[in-house]
């Protein structure tokens, strides 16, 4: 999913007539993230279009690989689109579905999305692409990791991270009504807009702060296998079902 999520974001940002791109899901929730049941992928079987290899090399060096790849390359890849992205949000956003939305330039929410992530569980420190105190702010990113809640709309909303709460029936039309807002202005302008505020943060260093996250996130799978035999805690399930 997330290899053909890329190839039809690049056709969008090579499309000239598409001055907006909005990431929506269809269903009652917009992602429950990442599948744990999946195999592990054969990265011979998808393009690859970061700077990684050895994805078939055993233990942690292979592992790495295809996480840095398949996850924070391509969360950091879609976050610098030059065009604007919106995220169009609607039930439960959990764990690798904030990848998703966080690498998108806006987000606008169903008045019942509720975003989550509970893999600390897990014995991890969070997802790979670790944007959590650029997107929630220090204090509350580590209550949402420190015990795994969701968060409403409404109060990420107050927080920032949400740009726009609207009922449930009335969210394709209101994103639909931004990106048409934001279509009208000039493409150049938007992408140096666009970059401008990536810069920003990038001078405040997201991307080193994502890197360093990534590598202790690492850490976690290492001792788990150690311990457990996974990269994974296998109780952490336990926990977040008791808690949902």
């Amino acid at each position: 999913m997330l290899s053909e999520l890329n190839s039809a974001f690049d056709e969008a940002a090579a499309d000239h007539s598409i001055r907006v791109i909005v990431l929506a899901a269809e269903g009652k929730h917009f992602s429950s993230g990442h599948d744990l049941a999946a195999p592990e992928p054969n990265m011979q079987d998808f393009p690859t279009v970061g700077t990684q290899c050895h994805f078939n090399a055993e233990g942690t060096e292979g592992y790495m690989a295809r996480e840095a790849e398949m996850y924070l390359g391509l969360c950091w890849r879609w976050r610098n689109l030059a065009k604007p992205t919106i995220a169009q949000v609607q039930g439960k956003v959990i764990a690798g579905g904030l990848m998703l939305v966080w690498p998108m330039d806006l987000i606008v929410a169903s008045e019942d999305a509720t975003f989550s992530d509970p893999v600390v569980a897990f014995n991890v420190n969070g997802v790979e692409y670790f944007a959590h105190p650029f997107e929630a702010g220090t204090r509350l990113a580590k209550e949402m990791l420190f015990t795994g809640r969701s968060l409403g709309a409404e109060e990420l909303l107050d927080r920032g991270m949400v740009n726009k709460v609207v009922p449930r029936e009335q969210l394709e039309e209101a994103t639909l009504d931004l990106a048409a807002h934001i279509a009208k202005r000039p493409m150049f302008g938007l992408t140096l807009a666009k970059q401008s505020v990536n810069q920003a943060v990038d001078a405040m260093g997201m991307y080193s702060a994502l890197q360093a996250a990534f590598s202790l996130h690492h850490v976690g799978h290492s001792h788990n296998m150690e311990v457990h035999g996974r990269r994974i805690d296998p109780s952490g399930i336990d926990v977040i079902r008791s808690e949902a």
